[in-house]
């Protein structure tokens, strides 16, 4: 089935076709594992005689906020009479007569003139929705609608009924029916790959069973179930890979070995010539990269710690243990400018040794060194491709790419490098995403702030404020000469900047540069920039150039701009804790105080207190922690962070289950040495791993 190109599913256009394409649907697998995310609970049939009693109110659950939604209801009637009719305006209404063995009624739809193909005169339908007043009277809201032929189940109506994501062009009643073809032609090709065992173990129903009630549920208590089992499986994937992973990395030899004692004395000269004392973290995850590289195994390691907290340091002295072994080490961040930037803190640190000075090299698009005689080669993931260049690579040091270890290193390993790993995040991760979706990393944390750095003073400002906060921030730029920051919000809650944020924050850098900052000069960046265009305002501003830079919230601003003392965040309300805290770092990389300004027009108590426990809390791992029990993994990653976005159904809060697949997954391991015995699992877990982690 998962070979099944899409294109051969019967009664189906090129158009829907091309539309499934652009949710990610290109084989039937891929159809029926397009999950829903809630479900209509139609299977209240009632008669029309008792409409009234069932007028629907908006105070009950909310949608977005409950699996199943309620209120709604069937009628199932006999057409008596249709009747179109076209208004001055060019909408179409349709007079619909049905009715019951207990009353008539006239259903009101509008623009749906086709509709007179299946609600021929005499015809048995069933239609959900629901019930409100309009003008004293029950009015009918048609949802969703079924022909009732004999014999026929209805897949639209008098049911649970499953909604899913989808894009403009193609209806959730589309992809349902798709999926009942493929359910339908294939019921013996559903595929198993849990051991048998596993799922006697945790009680888990047949992939058959879940397949078909996560689509098609008989009731509340089969989603569960059914949801219960994909969730296992998401997580069992994530668990066994990085098991996987971290069997196979411990398998491997570093072509050489390192004496890191001997050379204690040159690293301790370089350390005492810092110009800022090191933190007592940095000096105990320095040690922990140190007794790695010692190992006949290469290091796997993840450096955790917040944006300012001094990841790079530990970067430098490591590869400096390298130079001192004669080996080379590449650093590779996401951005260029990013990679400019680490290349000038390194020539800067390097720069106050007397002897033992490694030769720093620079490699990315704009520019190109020579790299053949370089010890240390700092560039962007491109490096790469040069990799057969270099003949005596070390260690690599990865920037915000955790899951680099996976495709990379294998390119790596095609070239003859079998090189230590540092992988660094200024992302605060979660004990239990840590383990299950990075379990084959080993993991050093950087919390404390560098000697002299200051908590970032945070205030929400209400909207009669705001015109005394602009006065305010224009002071601090004039008096301090200090920079500032002003992110515009998502317009649409997604991880993708859209044409629409864009042409909010340009029209917002408009507003602030001629009625708000005419004085001052500002600068716009947003991700639908040309990469030259963006590094120019990038350049500008590091140079200071600039006073202020206006941003989209989803570009990349990471880069040292000590002087920058003062972020705006616009609409802090539509973002997690975690990514306001990520936000919020982007300042306060000096011993100036910095400030950060909670922009929002919400009158929401529960808004409000949020914004207000933010503010007064500064440990972005205790904020990540709140984003997943309080909002779901994805406001803590973002579309950088692959792996989260590749859970359909598990749930981050769910411990329990997390806990299980872990047992579950070590067992498996402990069991068997290999995956031969079971190819649908191997299958699956290339599968995960190409979704999860290849994107990066």
């Amino acid at each position: 089935m998962h070979e099944i190109p899409i294109e051969s599913l019967p009664k189906t256009a090129a158009r829907t076709v091309s539309l499934l394409h652009t949710l990610g649907v290109h084989t039937y697998q891929d159809l029926i594992d397009y999950f829903p995310y809630r479900y209509e609970d139609y299977r209240p049939i009632v008669l029309l005689y008792n409409l009234s009693n069932y007028v629907h109110s908006d105070d009950g659950d909310q949608l977005n906020e409950s699996l199943i939604s309620k209120g709604k209801i069937t009628i199932r009637v006999a057409v008596d009479h249709f009747d179109s009719l076209r208004t001055r305006r060019g909408i179409t209404i349709q007079k619909v007569r049905i009715s019951d063995s207990s009353s008539s009624y006239i259903l009101t739809l509008f623009n749906q003139p086709y509709l007179r193909q299946t609600f021929r005169v005499g015809t048995s339908i069933q239609l959900s929705g629901t019930v409100r007043l309009n003008q004293g009277e029950p009015f009918f809201n048609m949802e969703e609608y079924d022909e009732c032929t004999e014999g026929d189940t209805a897949l639209h109506t008098g049911r649970l009924v499953a909604i899913y994501p989808q894009k403009r062009g193609i209806s959730s009643r589309t992809i349902r029916e798709k999926i009942a073809l493929v359910l339908g032609a294939y019921p013996d090709f559903i595929p198993q790959f849990l051991p048998e065992a596993i799922q006697k173990k945790f009680q888990l129903v047949a992939s058959s069973f879940a397949y078909t009630q996560i689509h098609f549920p008989d009731n509340t208590d089969s989603i569960v179930q059914a949801r219960q089992r994909k969730a296992f499986e998401e997580f069992f994937c994530a668990q066994l890979s990085c098991l996987l992973i971290k069997q196979e990395w411990q398998r491997d030899q570093v072509p050489f070995m390192m004496d890191v004692q001997s050379r204690r004395k040159p690293l301790a000269l370089l350390i005492k010539k810092l110009p800022f004392i090191l933190t007592r973290d940095q000096s105990q995850c320095l040690d922990q990269v140190l007794d790695d590289l010692q190992r006949p195994t290469p290091m796997n390691r993840l450096l955790q710690g917040d944006v300012g907290s001094g990841k790079t340091i530990i970067a430098l002295l490591a590869s400096y243990v390298m130079h001192l072994h004669g080996l080379q080490t590449l650093i590779m961040a996401p951005t260029d400018i990013l990679a400019q930037q680490h290349y000038k803190h390194f020539c800067d640190i390097f720069a106050l040794l007397p002897k033992w000075n490694p030769k720093v090299s620079l490699y990315t698009r704009q520019s190109k060194d020579d790299t053949r005689s370089a010890h240390i080669i700092i560039g962007t993931h491109a490096l790469i491709g040069k990799a057969s260049e270099f003949k005596n690579v070390g260690l690599v040091v990865v920037d915000e790419q955790h899951k680099f270890g996976v495709a990379q290193r294998a390119a790596l390993k095609d070239k003859g490098l079998v090189p230590h790993m540092l992988s660094m995040t200024a992302t605060p991760i979660p004990r239990t995403v840590l383990l299950t979706l990075y379990g084959e990393l080993d993991t050093s944390v950087i919390k404390e702030k560098p000697v002299g750095r200051l908590s970032i003073k945070t205030y929400p400002v209400p909207p009669q404020k705001r015109h005394d906060a602009y006065a305010w921030i224009e002071k601090e730029i004039l008096t301090n000469t200090s920079q500032a920051f002003i992110v515009c919000p998502l317009i649409e809650l997604s991880d993708a900047e859209t044409l629409q944020d864009v042409k909010a924050a340009t029209v917002e850098y408009e507003r602030l540069s001629h009625d708000v900052f005419p004085h001052l000069k500002l600068g716009l960046i947003h991700g639908r920039m040309k990469k030259d265009e963006k590094d120019m305002v990038m350049h500008q501003f590091k140079e200071s150039k600039l006073n202020i830079l206006v941003s989209t919230s989803v570009v990349e601003v990471g880069i040292d701009i000590p002087r920058a003392t003062v972020i705006v965040i616009e609409a802090a309300e539509r973002f997690g804790m975690a990514q306001l805290h990520q936000l919020r770092g982007r300042v306060g990389r000096s011993d100036k105080q910095s400030y950060c300004l909670l922009f929002s027009e919400s009158a929401s108590v529960k808004i409000l207190n949020r914004l207000r426990l933010f503010s007064k809390t500064h440990d972005g791992f205790a904020l990540a922690e709140f984003d997943l029990k309080n909002r779901g993994g994805g406001n803590i990653f973002g579309t950088q962070q692959h792996g989260m976005s590749t859970f359909k159904v598990a749930q981050w809060t769910d411990t329990d289950m997390i806990k299980k697949t872990q047992i579950a997954a070590e067992e498996f391991i402990h069991k068997h040495s290999s995956l031969d015995s079971h190819p649908e699992l191997k299958r699956q877990l290339d599968i995960y791993r190409i979704k999860a982690i290849a994107p990066n």
